[in-house]
């Protein structure tokens, strides 16, 4: 299977701060892969580097075959990038914040119209093209950026924290979309602080620790390493315990063997957030 990003030995310094170390990592074509860690853990600075905002400290990274360090033009030709904040142009409304982002990537002006068109209607937006930015809600600016980062067709989409802020319903439109965009076979590399996002849309994850990539795989593999299934007693009524086994018939055993004045029990499957708390410590977004 084709690799749409290689990395080979990334590391990046801050001064003496070590915020990635060593990285090797590949991205396959057509996959939607998550990108999971603390914060602080090197997420954001692997991401600036990828997209050619920092340059390495040493290592090397190749986009569809042409390293991001040595021809950065050609690397921004294939990526598409979504960030967490909002980047429009908030004096122009959103017809007009897509024509100019297709301006700065040199689409032909006979084609502008069409494809901002195009994009406005996958995207759900259609009717909402001549308002200004600001009066559209949290859910249709995360679409509208989404839209524009698809301006130039690229490869590879980049979405940091996609759906941060957004509520259920609004979330679960928002990984239609991201679906969508992996079936017309847009590559996505995802970061996210719900772990239940990664277990939806991801077809493998890495998990970041303090710039070292600890876990890689597809979900359920990773479920697997520490067990697919999980017990948690409740002790004391002030303290969850959390114990995981490789089956249901090994942790219903545990449970009978508990005292009977153990607490609230309960016994389900294990989930991705398992896996990050037992390898990191932390949940999810916690510093």
């Amino acid at each position: 299977m084709e690799e749409v990003i290689t990395i080979r030995n990334l590391t990046k310094k801050y001064n003496d701060v070590c915020a990635v170390e060593n990285l090797n990592l590949g991205v396959n074509s057509g996959e939607i892969f998550g990108f999971l860690g603390p914060n602080g853990a090197g997420k954001t600075t692997t991401i600036r580097v990828l997209t050619t905002l920092t340059k390495p400290s040493s290592g090397s990274i190749w986009i569809s075959g042409f390293e991001v360090e040595k021809e950065p033009g050609k690397v921004k030709e294939l990526i598409g990038v979504v960030q967490q904040h909002l980047t429009f142009d908030l004096d122009l409304n959103l017809r007009e914040n897509m024509e100019l982002h297709a301006r700065l990537h040199h689409i032909p002006s006979s084609e502008r119209k069409q494809r901002v068109d195009e994009l406005l209607d996958f995207v759900g937006l259609a009717n909402q093209s001549e308002k200004m930015v600001e009066e559209l809600s949290g859910g249709m600016k995360k679409a509208a950026m989404i839209a524009r980062a698809l301006i130039h067709k690229p490869k590879l989409l980049f979405l940091d924290e996609p759906t941060v802020g957004l509520d259920v319903q609004v979330r679960r439109r928002m990984w239609d979309l991201i679906r969508s965009l992996s079936r017309n076979g847009t590559t996505i590399f995802l970061t996210t602080h719900y772990i239940e996002e990664a277990e939806a849309l991801c077809q493998r994850v890495g998990i970041v620790h303090q710039g070292h990539l600890i876990a890689l795989g597809k979900p359920s593999e990773l479920r697997q390493t520490v067990g697919m299934v999980t017990v948690e007693v409740l002790v004391d009524g002030a303290f969850t315990r959390y114990e995981h086994f490789a089956n249901r018939e090994a942790a219903n055993r545990y449970v009978q063997s508990l005292s009977s004045d153990a607490g609230t029990i309960i016994i389900r499957d294990s989930s991705l957030e398992d896996v990050f708390v037992e390898l990191t410590g932390k949940k999810v977004g916690e510093g």
